[in-house]
């Protein structure tokens, strides 16, 4: 059975994002520690995906979210520019001069290298982001008026507060009504859930935005304390592609919400920060599809991986309705973003199509 989508002539976009987009100050080789110099991107876990739809695969794509209106903001504003996503239903909030009541979030962050695994600094405190709420967008402008085919959201934005978890509830609910196709990524955080409520609440939340989505994202960690569904046989100390065990876990998922037409995992098993065994499943209409799996795959940065992963399936879906096809796509996308820095996915289609189709790395002349 077939994903339905809106036409793409009766709809503004093709992809509208929800979530917060923060400055990546990135030290290159060093360390935040001990850096005298950072190269700047921007980044989200939610944006990411419409900008990999738009930059590789040529999509339409909108973003929704909110900055503080000072120079920061408008670099942000810049950058998502540069990337070709539309801007029109970004939300400026007074900037205080100080930071006191709103600002804009920062992420420094590491890649990391052989036994040093990446890490991320996050310094996102009274974000304008984590600060909307419902009734701040109208949605009937957005999925009405305007339209677009897919809506696609995460767990990262939904645990920002009290009141991003219900804008994400309502912004599902918006996209439901007027025919859209809802995908999440449940990206589990502990660290964002904690001042919220913990565990907990990070399953209420999650379970309570899962009854409105199409395509379930996720990894093992995810799908377990987002949603409560153990993943048999895996833990941080089991090394392998558990690829039976996921499959259990899906068909419990899909069990309990029938709403769900996709569920899509990443198989990541990480050797060293530099070398990952990497993979995807994705369960479409009672079948899994399996990608092509690549042991020993050399990461420069792996920041965003998931996040390609996620706008490769995506496009997948829209341009060939296969669910084979799909997480392909997903996966060498996925693949190809973390050869190059930043979060964001420097490759092309045509490097994605190649790697789907089984080319090499040499060189292209």
């Amino acid at each position: 059975m077939s994903l339905t989508l809106r036409p793409a002539d009766s709809v503004a976009f093709d992809i509208i994002s929800l979530g917060e987009i923060m400055l990546r100050l990135d030290p290159g080789d060093g360390r935040v520690r001990t850096t005298r110099r950072f190269d700047v991107w921007e980044g989200g876990g939610e944006y990411n995906v419409a900008r990999g739809l738009r930059r590789c695969f040529g999509k339409r794509a909108a973003v929704v979210t909110a900055f503080a209106e000072n120079d920061v903001g408008r670099l942000l504003e810049d950058f998502i520019l540069q990337g070709g996503v539309d801007t029109r239903f970004i939300r400026w909030t007074p900037f205080d001069g100080l930071g006191r009541n709103v600002r804009n979030g920062l992420n420094f962050t590491e890649r990391g290298f052989g036994v040093r695994g990446a890490k991320g600094t996050p310094d996102r405190g009274l974000t304008a982001a984590m600060q909307m709420k419902p009734g701040d967008i109208d949605w009937d402008e957005v999925f009405g008026k305007q339209g677009s085919r897919w809506f696609h959201t995460g767990g990262i934005f939904a645990a920002l507060s009290e009141t991003t978890a219900e804008l994400t509830i309502e912004a599902c609910k918006s996209a439901k009504k007027h025919g859209t196709i809802v995908s999440y990524d449940l990206n589990y955080r502990p660290s964002l859930w904690r001042s919220i409520g913990g565990l907990a609440k990070a399953q209420e939340v999650n379970r309570e935005i899962a009854r409105y989505v199409d395509v379930m994202i996720g990894n093992e960690e995810d799908f377990t304390a987002s949603l409560g569904f153990e993943v048999a046989g895996v833990s941080e100390h089991v090394t392998g592609l558990q690829v039976d065990s996921f499959k259990d876990m899906i068909q419990r998922a899909v069990a309990d919400f029938p709403n769900f037409q996709v569920v899509a995992t990443t198989l990541r098993d990480v050797h060293t920060a530099t070398v990952n065994d990497w993979g995807a499943i994705c369960w479409h209409d009672g079948e899994f599809h399996e990608a092509t799996h690549r042991p020993k795959l050399e990461i420069f940065d792996r920041v965003g991986g998931g996040d390609s992963f996620a706008s490769g399936l995506v496009y997948g879906f829209m341009e060939f309705d296969d669910a084979q096809m799909a997480v392909e796509y997903g996966a060498a996308h996925g693949a190809l973003a973390m050869t190059t820095p930043g979060d964001t996915t420097m490759a092309t289609v045509d490097e994605v199509k190649k790697l789907v189709g089984g080319g090499s790395a040499r060189v292209d002349r």
